[in-house]
């Protein structure tokens, strides 16, 4: 299952202290079957100019600790270390994450089976469908009701879902969502929330005091 983080700062820093502090993180997790978030990484961030930029890789994120460095200061970015689904999916580009439209970018992790619409659904993967559900929500909702819209179709149109957490940035703020069966701290999204400096993580963040995201609600910082 992969791994994500979004950082959201009152003015644009550079961020290569806790990039490294992810890949770190990313390295050394493991998912409760083995998996590693070996398969690519992506980092998204916004310009001088409040625009989207995004940079991503088919190496594993700890590989290319070195490249963490080069980011320019934002006060956003989003980050994801991803582990492919099925051994297809692997060593395309496209695929990883995160996923950007004009006023947002999106990140997600979660395993869901038996995933199954009624309706057409764009993507060619599941995290690709679940963001084209997202962004055709946010066309006419506000955030918190498109992410609880889409929460209860992943829950009814899914066999069994063990987990789906979902990171969404944009408009000056940071949403995220949680939602996971039973116990156990893989699937627990994390979050900080000081006047400087707010992030969402999938995993705890050496050197920050990172809080359980609620199950089943919308977070905003």
């Amino acid at each position: 299952m992969c791994r994500f983080l979004m950082i959201k700062s009152r003015r644009p820093f550079q961020a290569a202290d806790i990039l490294r502090k992810f890949a770190v993180m990313a390295e050394q997790s493991r998912a409760p079957d083995g998996d590693r978030q070996a398969d690519g990484w992506g980092i998204g961030w916004l310009d001088q100019g409040g625009l989207w930029q995004v940079r991503k890789s088919l190496r594993s994120i700890w590989q290319e600790t070195a490249m963490l460095a080069e980011f320019p200061a934002s006060p956003l970015y989003l980050v994801h270390a991803r582990s492919a689904s099925f051994p297809h999916q692997r060593d395309v580009l496209e695929y990883n994450q995160p996923y950007i439209e004009e006023s947002y970018g999106f990140v997600f992790n979660g395993l869901l089976e038996g995933v199954a619409f009624p309706f057409p659904v764009g993507g060619r993967i599941g995290a690709q469908k679940i963001w084209s559900l997202l962004s055709a929500g946010l066309g006419r909702s506000s955030p918190e009701q498109s992410l609880m819209k889409l929460a209860g179709d992943l829950e009814r149109y899914s066999r069994r879902v063990q987990a789906f957490n979902i990171g969404l940035a944009g408009q000056g703020w940071l949403y995220a969502y949680c939602r996971y069966e039973g116990e156990g701290d893989y699937y627990q999204l994390r979050y900080l929330d000081s006047p400087d400096l707010q992030m969402v993580c999938s995993e705890a963040l050496a050197g920050f005091d990172l809080r359980p995201v609620p199950r089943g609600r919308v977070l905003r910082l």
